[in-house]
């Protein structure tokens, strides 16, 4: 697919055009002191994986509602002190998968904690086993539009509080460094990066790749690919509820938690990418408050991004935060 979106000197001074709910700190606060009004009860059982060079725990703690949420908690085998922590949400339809399946980050001596996403782990990968109480047990996409009526009731309410959540839990294991914490995660994960980054102050850096989950009015309109075009297959039913939608989806736009973010940030795009297209991510890019950031741009990639040349970068720019 050749060059489809915004020119690079538009990309790098586009703004959203998408409009901050006047409430919308209000309605994240009250969202996650409901949450943490549950115990976060964060269980941690040793996994036998066969794995020598890594030890591996089942995570399981209180998500949204008090919800269980599912995890893995890697570490370097022989750990005996607290060490900087990589937490990392998954793309769209993913779950957690299988321990073995993530050992990037435990090789390069740090905590990893992975969050399995409520819902999914169904669509790709070694799966997941969080199911959503409020919408049923995992399954296939979509869930762009699920509860997409009011806010409250959205899908990524629940998501997002999961993840603040899951940033608590891992910080709870007495091997993890709080003052060290890095949020990570591509596509989906990306989106949800972002959403933890405006939501928890004192994450020592975020590196959202490709993300998803931002300038939604842009993105509704601009690609046909899915999981955007949920929410246009979802309009060309109920017609005359775009307005309405667009309120909803303004509470969870990855644009105004950027607004917020107060950490370090290494954010990716791919200017091919019709699935999270380049001027939704610089959007949230463009957004992001914390003055030390920077984007890597793949020129000729689609939503694969930088894929391994992007975690090389990944690796070389944590050495300075986490």
């Amino acid at each position: 697919m050749p060059l489809f979106d915004l020119a690079d000197d538009e990309l790098r001074g586009y703004r959203s055009a998408s409009v901050e709910p006047e409430d919308f700190d209000a309605f994240w606060s009250k969202t996650l002191q409901e949450a943490r009004a549950h115990d976060l009860d964060a269980r941690f059982e040793p996994v036998d994986t066969g794995l020598t060079t890594v030890q591996v725990y089942d995570v399981t703690f209180a998500g949204f509602g008090g919800h269980p949420v599912k995890g893995w908690l890697t570490l370097p085998a022989g750990t005996g002190e607290p060490l900087p922590l990589v937490v990392e949400f998954v793309g769209y339809g993913g779950g957690r998968g299988l321990p073995h399946e993530h050992l990037l980050w435990a090789s390069t001596g740090r905590a990893h904690f992975i969050m399995d996403t409520r819902g999914q782990g169904s669509a790709w990968g070694g799966g997941g086993g969080t199911a959503d109480p409020v919408g049923g047990a995992p399954s296939y996409p979509g869930f762009m539009t699920r509860g997409i009526d009011a806010p409250e009731n959205y899908y990524y309410r629940r998501v997002f509080t999961d993840a603040v959540r899951a940033v608590e839990a891992a910080r709870s294991h007495p091997l993890t460094d709080a003052a060290r914490t890095v949020a990570i995660g591509a596509s989906q994960g990306g989106g949800i990066t972002i959403a933890v980054g405006g939501l928890v102050p004192d994450l020592a850096g975020i590196a959202p790749d490709v993300p998803f989950l931002c300038d939604f009015p842009r993105a509704a309109v601009l690609t046909d690919r899915h999981p955007y075009r949920e929410i246009g297959l979802f309009l060309k039913t109920h017609r005359g509820r775009s307005q309405d939608a667009l309120r909803t989806l303004a509470y969870f736009d990855g644009v105004h938690f950027a607004s917020r973010g107060s950490a370090p940030a290494l954010f990716s795009a791919a200017l091919e990418d019709q699935t999270c297209p380049p001027s939704t991510v610089y959007a949230a890019f463009n957004a992001w408050a914390h003055e030390d950031k920077e984007i890597e741009v793949y020129d000729f990639n689609d939503h694969e991004g930088g894929g391994p040349y992007q975690e090389a970068a990944k690796l070389r720019w944590l050495r300075s935060y986490a």
